[in-house]
């Protein structure tokens, strides 16, 4: 398994679970109050819910393998150099 995610490039650090913020500015168009308008989430802190290294029980690599659930409608995929654990 860590060699699979090793090549995947997804963290051996950030795990499922880990409260984390965004630390790098990060725009997304998919905020549930900002629907189709440009957001920024720079300081938003959320948990790591999954690392995406798997789809129909096959390895991909995902260029945003982080996904980040920071409230009950909103999360979001981001790499582990936009995020800090905290």
């Amino acid at each position: 398994m860590v060699v699979e995610q090793q090549k995947l490039n997804v963290s051996n650090v950030m795990k499922v679970g880990d409260r984390v913020r965004v630390k790098e500015s990060v725009v997304v168009y998919h905020h549930p109050e900002h629907r189709g308008q440009a957001f920024e989430i720079k300081g938003t802190e959320g948990e790591i819910s999954a690392i995406v290294t798997q789809w129909n029980d096959r390895p991909v690599s995902a260029n945003f393998p982080l996904l980040v659930q920071f409230s009950k409608k909103f999360k979001a995929h981001l790499r582990e150099d936009e995020l800090e654990v905290i």
